[in-house]
């Protein structure tokens, strides 16, 4: 697996350099990926918009390195960061600095996946913003990279271990506890709406027609697109609003659909599977600009199903229904007792849940490459179900959808050349 490097002329020397040597981070030469607890991490981020400049800096890790295709975003971010971090245009020329222990990737999800593998293949651990990859083929080759080159990945959602998770008044883990208790019965029927509390913000969709623009001189459009087709400038398809066309994420769905449904996977125990059925209900979608639409049905083979609501229909529907029980936000329901049946059931496992800990110990942090890519799959799951406009079976062992060629078309988009994966 590799990422297509030859491009630009002002990386051909560094590109000449890399071919005689391997790149091998400042903390491997001290062990075999241990890094010594005096030691201390240093990160680059890749991606200085506003969700890059909002992690400028964390606890744990030392920024030495920022970039980003836009000239006006390096400079705000390094009139934040400092003199001393360095800037760069190119993602090529950052990952392959050798003082850099952690990437984190903060651009918008067609590039995810290329440069978190190249990340992998540079030795370096990678914090990744959510949704992982804009397909469930970019997914794949991710946790491929992440495993063969032994590194430590994390996306950025956190509500299944910490954080208030949204309108419910509590954290994830009272809900984990109710679920594994059994107390709701099995199978379950979780609906993910706004009366829940969760905003498909369908003012991230897209537009049908975009009439060209000249490039702003800031903006290096042709590295921005990367991978994805050549599209004629317009301001509406990039940073804050990239969101609403397919060529580089998904809508709403795609940008918040992590969020609200890792922890239902977490919820569900299903962080090794996917749903064999997917259904929706939404009109046509356009090729290029993501729309709205009115539900999506996630099933598993056990019978656990997940309800996208989009349109808000089931307004007092529970969060999560079973046979026994139902769970309403703020821990109501329908069981007698339950907050205090609740102070005797047993607290579910432990999670590593600082990343910086997990680098050092090399132990895989709470939200690693496997469950967030089946996280993620539900995701791109809904998105091709939406495109093709029809109910879709999966299988959630091959990674395919059965007896449906344009579905799997879809698994793995072609890329731009020389771009691969």
């Amino acid at each position: 697996m590799t990422v297509s490097v030859s491009r630009r002329k002002f990386v051909r020397s560094s590109l000449a350099a890399m071919a005689t040597f391997s790149i091998v981070p400042r903390h491997v030469l001290g062990g075999p990926g241990q890094i010594a607890p005096s030691d201390e991490l240093t990160k680059a981020i890749i991606g200085v918009g506003g969700m890059g400049r909002g992690h400028l800096s964390y606890e744990g890790a030392r920024l030495v390195a920022i970039c980003d295709v836009d000239d006006n975003h390096l400079k705000r971010a390094q009139a934040m960061a400092g003199p001393d971090v360095r800037a760069y245009r190119d993602f090529r020329e950052l990952v392959a600095q050798p003082d850099i222990d952690i990437i984190h990737i903060a651009t918008p999800p067609h590039w995810h996946a290329l440069m978190s593998i190249a990340a992998a293949q540079a030795g370096k651990d990678i914090w990744c913003e959510k949704p992982m990859t804009r397909t469930i083929g970019e997914g794949r080759a991710v946790v491929k990279a992440v495993q063969q080159y032994d590194r430590i990945f994390r996306i950025n959602t956190w509500f299944r271990f910490h954080a208030g998770f949204y309108n419910f008044g509590t954290d994830v883990k009272p809900i984990k506890k109710i679920v594994e208790s059994g107390l709701l019965g099995w199978p379950l029927k979780v609906t993910v709406n706004e009366s829940t509390g969760f905003s498909w913000k369908f003012y991230w969709s897209g537009k049908n027609f975009l009439p060209p623009q000249a490039v702003p001189h800031e903006l290096d459009y042709d590295l921005w697109l990367g991978p994805a087709p050549v599209k004629p400038y317009h301001p509406h398809r990039v940073h804050g609003t990239f969101r609403g066309y397919w060529d580089y994420d998904g809508g709403g769905l795609g940008d918040m659909g992590q969020h609200y449904l890792d922890p239902v996977q977490y919820l569900l125990n299903k962080d090794d599977d996917s749903p064999v059925e997917i259904d929706v209900d939404a009109p046509q979608q356009h090729p290029d600009a993501v729309g709205s639409w009115c539900r999506i049905w996630l099933k598993y083979a056990d019978g656990c199903e997940i309800i996208l609501d989009g349109e808000n229909k089931d307004a007092g529907a529970p969060f999560i229904a079973g046979p026994n029980g139902k769970l309403w936000p703020g821990l109501r329901s329908d069981i007698a007792n339950l907050r205090q049946k609740l102070t005797h059931l047993p607290d579910p496992a432990p999670q590593l849940t600082d990343f910086s800990t997990a680098v050092r110990t090399r132990r895989k942090f709470a939200l690693d490459e496997e469950k967030a890519f089946r996280s993620c799959t539900l995701v791109n799951l809904s998105k091709v179900a939406l495109r093709v406009g029809r109910k879709l079976y999966f299988d959630p062992t091959s990674l395919q959808f059965i007896n449906d060629v344009e579905a799997n078309r879809l698994i793995s988009q072609p890329m731009r050349a020389p771009w691969h994966v």
